[in-house]
């Protein structure tokens, strides 16, 4: 096979100028263009631009922003201290409340103070039916449920088998008739300072489980600290006022209890 001469004292004609140049110091472009060096133009980048995808315009496995329900909170060890009155004081260590929330108190274990744990757990049922639109119902008893206030009613839908779970707002509690009224149907209770989405107003059948809650008042103490500011303001209790009054002073509820929303829905 016939090879080429390196061309060492040759000369080329440049493609650019038609100048004569060393054979050695031409170069060839990416055009295919035969050009001294000194003519040399790279491509241009535009002629070449690097791939690219499609600007990002979502995430995977988003969700749609929303504000989560509160739930039960632990209280501390036997966390209601009774007086001779109305008043009963709830320990809860940080607790974030607000006063004016409404808190209802689940698994109380053993009474405090003369105060039943039907009182301080507020439980009872429907006596008689009522429909979506009704301004007052009627429980098995309301002696000790104080006005205002929210309370919950859970039924089941006897057709769908659907869980029916409502906060209703009323003013009046009219004992000697076992009455609730000037109801505000499918409202939300405020909690930890928030008032969230409303529940649905529903029918409900008589013996449906109605739960109460109590208006609370946050208590602020102060405590010293070692930085700047030499205080702090911490809020590890809370009160509330009974419908009727404890019969002596007594520390108790038991362990494992807790604090939450009138209305604990998924």
């Amino acid at each position: 096979m016939t090879t080429f001469a390196s061309g060492k004292h040759a000369l080329a004609i440049s493609d650019r100028s038609g100048l004569a140049y060393p054979y050695l110091e031409m170069v060839r472009e990416w055009n295919g263009s035969w050009v001294h060096f000194s003519e040399f133009e790279p491509k241009q980048p535009q002629l070449q631009p690097k791939p690219t995808s499609a600007d990002p315009q979502a995430l995977q496995r988003a969700r749609p922003a929303r504000t989560a329900l509160p739930t039960p909170a632990h209280l501390n060890d036997n966390p209601f201290t009774t007086e001779v009155g109305t008043t009963v004081i709830v320990k809860q260590n940080r607790h974030g409340r607000s006063t004016d929330d409404a808190v209802r108190f689940y698994q109380v274990k053993e009474p405090v103070g003369g105060v039943a744990i039907s009182t301080l757990e507020l439980s009872t049922t429907l006596n008689g039916d009522i429909a979506a639109d009704a301004t007052s119902l009627v429980l098995t008893s309301s002696a000790e449920f104080v006005a205002p206030g929210y309370i919950s009613i859970v039924s089941t839908n006897a057709d769908t088998g659907r869980v029916n779970d409502e906060t209703i707002y009323y003013t009046t509690n009219t004992v000697g008739t076992n009455t609730l009224s000037g109801l505000t149907r499918g409202t939300s209770a405020p909690s930890y300072g928030v008032t969230y989405v409303n529940t649905p107003a529903t029918a409900h059948s008589s013996g449906a489980k109605v739960y109460g809650s109590y208006i609370i008042t946050k208590i602020d103490s102060t405590i010293p600290y070692a930085g700047q500011p030499s205080t702090l303001t911490v809020s590890d209790s809370f009160s509330f006022t009974l419908a009727n009054a404890a019969t002596s002073i007594a520390t108790g509820g038991g362990f494992f209890v807790f604090g939450g929303p009138v209305n604990d829905r998924p």
